[in-house]
């Protein structure tokens, strides 16, 4: 670390000289605006970026290397979630009209990437989303209210024996993922731009927290998937109504461990993130009540059974892996 003395001009100035090398690495030359943003900490950071827009990042990726359309689309989520604003896809022949589908489906997908100029052999995108449309916490009251409603009625349709809302519930899944790549993206750009995290109204602790619990919420959302395919597998056999309503309980238990997690942030509550910690006790129990009937009978019927309890625990778990956040985060 260098260090540099503190000067005085004209009586109120205070002047500290900056590091040539520094200087020189940026190209910064005399009347150049630099930024001087001061941070919680009480730290100052002084950057030569002053365009609260910020940089744009391009990604190139050649088709010729890649090959095969899977791992395109994989490239391309993690080019999304690394904070690239514009990316080209490049090949040396005309792209095919597969490889063509799977770049539109990757901009319906994820939110902010649209098409926009594209010949026989180059597709550029471009995110034409302002991160500050997005807060963050918009987007996860967003999720939790996905998650939630993808466990109830997952469970609703077991009570109704609804195959075709047990079918809708997997599609919802992608809701959660563009929103969690989103998270991702947001939290990157926020690490990398001081400049444009301030703008968003986020520190970079916070962006770090939100992506947390976006992941979790992700995992929630999943196991509402896994809910809904077993629910299908049950609604086949014939299931007494008290093992329905023993599985309700079950559920109504873990989404008020869900809900509570949203009201403890929300509200910025520790004793509420505490005691919903304690409350996957009574999960527990009620999940191993239901585990226990279903050690007899049918065994494709136990299987599943014990897949849809294990999902209803797993989402309390996470839920209570949030609060576990919240209380991080409310300590600091």
């Amino acid at each position: 670390m260098e260090t540099r003395k503190v000067q005085q001009t004209g009586g109120s100035s205070y002047i500290v000289s900056l590091p040539k090398e520094w200087i020189k690495k940026r190209s910064i030359k005399k009347n150049d605006l630099l930024g001087i943003i001061t941070q919680p900490d009480g730290n100052l950071l002084i950057t030569p970026q002053v365009d609260p827009r910020g940089v744009e990042r391009k990604k190139d990726i050649d088709f010729d290397e890649v090959k095969d359309n899977d791992f395109l689309f994989r490239l391309l989520i993690g080019a999304y979630i690394m904070g690239y604003t514009k990316l080209v896809i490049k090949s040396s022949r005309k792209i095919e009209s597969k490889t063509r589908e799977k770049i539109i489906y990757f901009t319906q997908i994820v939110i902010g990437p649209e098409i926009i100029e594209e010949t026989s052999n180059q597709i550029t995108l471009k995110d034409l989303l302002n991160p500050n449309e997005m807060p963050f916490h918009k987007t996860i009251k967003r999720m939790y209210i996905i998650a939630e409603n993808m466990h109830l009625d997952a469970i609703k349709a077991l009570r109704t024996s609804n195959q075709e809302l047990a079918d809708d519930i997997a599609k919802r899944d992608d809701d959660i993922d563009r929103l969690q790549w989103l998270i991702a993206r947001q939290t990157n750009i926020a690490l990398r731009d001081i400049i444009l995290a301030q703008k968003m109204g986020v520190s970079l602790e916070e962006a770090h927290f939100y992506h947390l619990i976006g992941r979790l919420l992700e995992r929630i959302a999943d196991h509402g998937v896994n809910l809904a395919k077993n629910v299908k597998n049950l609604i086949k056999y014939e299931i007494d109504s008290n093992t329905i309503d023993d599985i309700s309980r079950a559920s109504k238990i873990s989404m008020k461990l869900l809900n509570n997690s949203l009201d403890a942030l929300l509200q910025k509550n520790i004793n509420m993130s505490n005691q919903n910690i304690e409350s996957v006790k009574e999960l527990n129990a009620a999940c191993e009540e239901i585990n226990q009937l279903t050690s007899n009978g049918n065994l494709h019927l136990t299987i599943a059974l014990s897949y849809i309890i294990e999902s209803i625990r797993r989402a309390g778990e996470y839920s209570s892996d949030i609060t576990e956040l919240i209380i991080d985060y409310l300590m600091n």
